[in-house]
């Protein structure tokens, strides 16, 4: 309940102090007033916006934005490894040097769009900034939440456009092109990612152990993890996570071929059923493979000789896989379970991203037409 304390000054006056309680039952002054009634009425307000949420500290909201992320933000972040490094990084480089020194209640929405306008003129993408953008909201989404700044100077920012491009996908043909200049230690990865579709880390991370030749069957159960060693938790740059992403181990159905390549593999290097499948280097018990050294070492050189007329990264076998399989009549749902995604919106993005899709649909239309017409 809202109070006043009456104070008398050293020189007689008479001043009123209004008091509140704040969320967490601490007293806390709403100021001084030369009379009764004006320190009641502020009392009243600070309390009002107690009950209705509205209340924030302005005391805290001196706190510079480096603190407050240092200290409150950053340590309450529960993430993925690879996103936290992430984070750490859009921090550093485009976050702390603009924000870092501002009282959290001194950002105001002109200044989060004056890191935008700078953003884009330093040659940062649209989709970069859009998804750097996302972070700094919920920055300040959790300043708001503890009552540090009244509301989120992120709320109604205007961002650049996102214009999406559309890759083409890899086509079989192209892929075999691709294979045949692959040199031959690393086809087996490469096979293996075209016909799975797994993610990068979840490919390096396979062993024997994952492989049912009887089933036929890869189970993805791991994911390798490159990480700088200053963000790693052991300081290691290859931290082996015991599930995939979304936490969701899953098991895909493989051809013989693919089989009889990973067979002759383990015995060619003679590995144990704990080793790695495609370890750095041809010998059993070997480290995991660096992303970058694989795409400096053997990826662009492959590209460069096959001469597909368009750039193809790894991770684009991945989608080469889903639009395969979509294409050649496989429901969304198998497809969804086969990718581990979490959300089937996602693999519908896979949908007639063949060049031939287009002619097929055009195809049906025709046919459709044309038994209205009476013709084929």
């Amino acid at each position: 309940m809202p109070y006043v304390r009456r104070r008398v000054l050293s020189d007689g006056r008479i001043r009123h102090l209004a008091l509140y309680r704040d969320p967490t039952g601490r007293v806390r002054s709403a100021g001084t007033f030369t009379s009764d009634r004006e320190a009641r009425q502020a009392a009243r307000r600070a309390e009002s916006s107690v009950e209705t949420g509205s209340w924030f500290d302005r005391t805290s909201g001196q706190t510079s934005f480096r603190d407050y992320v240092e200290q409150t933000w950053w340590p309450s972040r529960h993430l993925e490894l690879t996103t936290k490094q992430c984070y750490r990084s859009y921090l550093d480089r485009h976050f702390l040097p603009f924000f870092g020194d501002l009282p959290m209640a001194k950002v105001l929405p002109s200044t989060v769009q004056a890191w935008v306008t700078k953003a884009v003129a330093g040659g940062l993408s649209a989709r970069s900034v859009v998804k750097y953008h996302v972070m700094l909201h919920s920055i300040f989404k959790r300043a708001v939440r503890d009552r540090i700044i009244p509301y989120n100077p992120c709320a109604e920012t205007e961002l650049p456009k996102v214009v999406s491009r559309k890759l083409p996908t890899l086509t079989p043909e192209e892929f075999d092109r691709l294979l045949s200049a692959v040199p031959a230690r690393w086809g087996g990865l490469v096979l293996t990612a075209i016909e799975t579709g797994v993610r990068w880390g979840e490919l390096i991370a396979l062993r024997p152990r994952h492989v049912d030749f009887l089933r036929r069957t890869i189970s993805v159960e791991e994911t390798i993890v490159e990480l700088s060693k200053k963000n790693s938790p052991t300081g290691e740059r290859m931290v082996v996570k015991p599930y995939p992403k979304n936490n969701e181990p899953r098991t895909i159905r493989v051809g013989q071929d693919l089989l009889n390549v990973l067979a002759a593999r383990v015995q060619h290097l003679g590995l144990s059923r704990d080793d790695l499948l495609f370890p750095s280097t041809e010998i059993a018990g070997g480290s995991p493979v660096s992303r970058n050294t694989f795409r400096t070492r053997v990826w662009l050189p492959a590209l460069e000789k096959a001469q597909l007329g368009h750039h193809v990264r790894m991770h684009d076998l991945r989608h080469a896989h889903a639009s395969w399989l979509l294409a050649g009549g496989a429901d969304l749902k198998t497809v969804m379970d086969r990718m581990g995604h979490s959300q089937i919106q996602t693999t519908q993005k896979y949908l007639h991203t063949l060049p031939e899709a287009d002619d097929r649909a055009l195809a049906a239309f025709h046919r459709t037409r044309g038994r209205q017409h009476g013709t084929t």
